[in-house]
């Protein structure tokens, strides 16, 4: 088995060697690639130094299995042809193909399945908002059809990668120091405020970041539910953090959804409020699971739910569930 990385020297990039390396993943060999910036760096893996080689145009992938990336939009719709052509199964975190009608979307807990299913090679991990929300949704649609969303998020610098988590802490020094703000990796100063906006905005008033979790949701749960977000930047480094409101057929009880939640896969319950027990950023950084509390019953509708969700936006929201999907695949024979 022999995997790649592509845009290896990004916050998502360094977690998904992170990831492999954790989870003891089946590989016999890694290859590295990045832009000219990039190039040249070495890692560490397993013991073994790699070097990340240039991406270019060519045969870089003819024996690869498995590639993972993670580069932006424009650079996975660029190379996606290159990456696919010998058949290597491209796992990526972009935007580029999420909503393409022969591109399966996939959160494991989900629908795994539908990564067996890729006429043109590629799998593509969905937003990490949407990742988070899904994997609580699914074991109480489970329970009871999800009819509408309402949700809120608020979600950290990481989301705006490594650069991004850095100009956080930067402004964060430069206000204590009595000196002027660095503003250049989000539309406002982050540091001590909240910024709603993410993504640039959509004809409709809503942001591309919040119709992706309209979109994506549906698609993934194979759902007519319909889903309304503001999604909110805060000043936290690492993590996002949701609140939901759903509406289902049937009333669900508090505690079916507690029970639902405690039993469902890459789910923590976490939801002990007499004791000021509940997810928080803080503590689910660097962990795999999406911890859910607050549940409660929704005051505005018989038929609903609220309950508040905290997971780490480059494990979960990203690298870790591009990997568990590779998992699968290898579970059950699905790579080339």
């Amino acid at each position: 088995m022999k995997v790649a990385i592509v845009g290896a020297s990004g916050a998502v990039g360094q977690e998904f060697l992170r990831v492999l390396a954790e989870r003891n993943f089946p590989m016999d060999d890694l290859v590295l690639f990045g832009s000219e910036r990039s190039a040249g760096t070495r890692y560490t893996f397993r013991g073994r130094e790699y070097e990340v080689q240039l991406l270019r145009h060519g045969d870089l992938f003819r024996d690869v299995d498995i590639v993972f990336t993670s580069a932006g939009a424009g650079t996975s719709k660029e190379f996606a042809e290159d990456i696919t052509r010998y058949g290597a199964v491209m796992i990526d975190n972009s935007s580029a193909f999420r909503m393409d009608d022969d591109v399966p979307l996939v959160v494991p807990e989900c629908n795994a399945e539908d990564a067996l299913n890729r006429p043109r090679g590629i799998i593509a991990n969905p937003n990490c908002t949407t990742i988070m929300m899904v994997v609580v949704l699914q074991p109480l649609e489970n329970l009871s059809h999800i009819r509408r969303i309402h949700v809120a998020s608020y979600q950290s610098a990481s989301g705006a990668g490594a650069a991004a988590m850095a100009e956080l802490q930067q402004q964060y020094s430069e206000i204590l120091a009595d000196k002027p703000v660095t503003v250049e990796k989000f539309p406002h100063q982050l540091a001590y405020n909240v910024i709603p906006q993410i993504d640039v905005f959509q004809p409709n008033g809503y942001t591309k970041e919040e119709m992706k979790m309209f979109n994506e949701t549906r698609k993934i749960m194979h759902s007519d539910v319909k889903c309304s977000a503001m999604c909110v930047r805060v000043s936290s480094l690492r993590a996002h953090s949701e609140s939901v409101w759903i509406e289902t057929e049937r009333p669900i009880s508090v505690e079916e959804a507690r029970q639902a939640i405690a039993a469902a896969p890459g789910v923590t319950l976490q939801d002990d409020p007499d004791n000021l027990i509940y997810p928080m950023p803080m503590d689910t950084a660097g962990k795999d699971d999406v911890y859910v509390g607050r549940i409660r019953k929704d005051l505005a509708d018989d038929c609903g739910l609220t309950f508040w969700l905290s997971g780490d936006q480059i494990r979960k929201g990203a690298a870790l569930n591009a990997v568990q999907i590779a998992e699968y695949l290898i579970k059950v024979g699905n790579v080339k």
